[in-house]
């Protein structure tokens, strides 16, 4: 597969963005703008969508929280300012674990702060992190699907990077790792948000500068209408919570230059007399998912959406290695959404989760 280079690189003008995008109010750029580095993120957006998108960004996020969720969030931004920031060399995105400082950086009492800090952002879906000592084992080990997807992104050394549906960050910091120019990551989840900035205060306490890593808690929706030119276009775990799969690909097709790699990873069915599985009220006790294809199924979306060179890379069932309660997600995982007498069938009866790995181009 031939990916072509960009050769665009974020630039030193868009560091201040206070006319277009940090608005008064009380939406989330007043509640975490202290947090954040806006401009730096919108920059990453400019670049690739140029001046409208980044203006109308702004408005996007500025938008008063709604009033159920404000305290909560404001309360998961307070744990996340009652983080201290030690001084430390290591920063390491490309081990399995997001590490921040080594344990002896921090004393027993910053541990714990730290610890006690993480748990209030309680349930972490994906990780694993080690944050000065502090191991973060989430539900998800996403060491393990990063392993699966990792060797079929190509270089990465330069690249401009979208990662739609990001969760707390985790494939961001390995994107980073593996050598990403700059990576955004767009997800609407207030929670994650407050765990992907949980771990940057962390690594303030690092030398060197700040990190290539973009998040904006935004849904794919929000992002303007257009075309953009990001080199590579991450949706992973999406594609099933839509209702319109096709309306799904073209978006992203749009995000990306031409030439630029698509990596869509999601379920799959694996039954030949069942192309496509419409799961009807649920699946594995997940609402909202709509449809899940036959590997084949999903390359001929991928390909009706104008990608070309389609291709399945990898297809792995989901076991309790991989998705499991933990400490740091001590709610139901996927023990509880198999049937106890066949795991090889959810507990509405469908067949188990099974989840395939696309890469194209455009």
């Amino acid at each position: 597969m031939l990916i072509e280079k960009s050769t665009i690189e974020i630039s030193e003008q868009f560091s201040g963005f206070d006319r277009y995008f940090l608005r008064p109010g009380s939406g989330i750029t007043g509640l975490a703008r202290d947090l954040i580095d806006w401009g730096a993120a919108v920059a990453a957006l400019w670049e690739a969508g140029g001046e409208a998108w980044a203006a109308s960004l702004g408005d996007r996020l500025a938008d008063p929280v709604a009033a159920g969720r404000r305290a909560e969030l404001e309360g998961w931004l307070g744990a996340v300012r009652a983080l201290p920031v030690i001084p430390t060399s290591v920063p390491d995105f490309a081990g399995p674990a997001i590490t921040v400082g080594r344990p002896s950086d921090a004393t027993d009492a910053e541990r714990r702060l730290i610890h006690d800090r993480l748990q209030a952002l309680h349930p972490w879906r994906k990780g694993p992190f080690d944050l000065f000592g502090v191991r973060i084992d989430a539900e998800w080990r996403s060491d393990l699907k990063w392993a699966r997807v990792a060797p079929h992104l190509g270089s990465l050394a330069g690249r401009r990077v979208l990662d739609v549906g990001c969760g707390n960050g985790y494939y961001g910091w390995r994107l980073c790792g593996a050598g990403a120019g700059v990576v955004v990551g767009i997800d609407p989840s207030l929670r994650c948000l407050a765990q992907h900035l949980a771990v940057a205060r962390l690594l303030r306490g690092v030398s060197g500068g700040s990190r290539p890593f973009h998040f904006l808690p935004l849904a794919l929706e929000d992002l303007p209408p257009g075309p953009a030119s990001f080199d590579t276009v991450l949706s992973m775990g999406v594609i099933y919570h839509r209702r319109d799969p096709a309306a799904h690909l073209a978006r992203l097709r749009d995000l990306l230059r031409p030439g630029g790699q698509l990596v869509l990873e999601g379920l799959v069915v694996e039954d030949p007399a069942t192309p496509l599985l419409t799961p009807g009220n649920r699946y594995a006790k997940m609402r909202n998912v709509w449809s899940i294809p036959s590997p084949d199924r999903l390359v001929g979306w991928v390909e009706g959406a104008g990608f070309r060179d389609a291709r399945v890379v990898d297809v792995t069932p989901t076991t309790v290695v991989e998705q499991r309660r933990t400490q740091w997600m001590r709610f139901e995982s996927l023990a509880d959404f198999l049937d106890a007498a066949d795991p090889s069938r959810t507990v509405e009866g469908h067949p188990a989760p099974v989840r395939a790995v696309c890469v194209a181009v455009r």
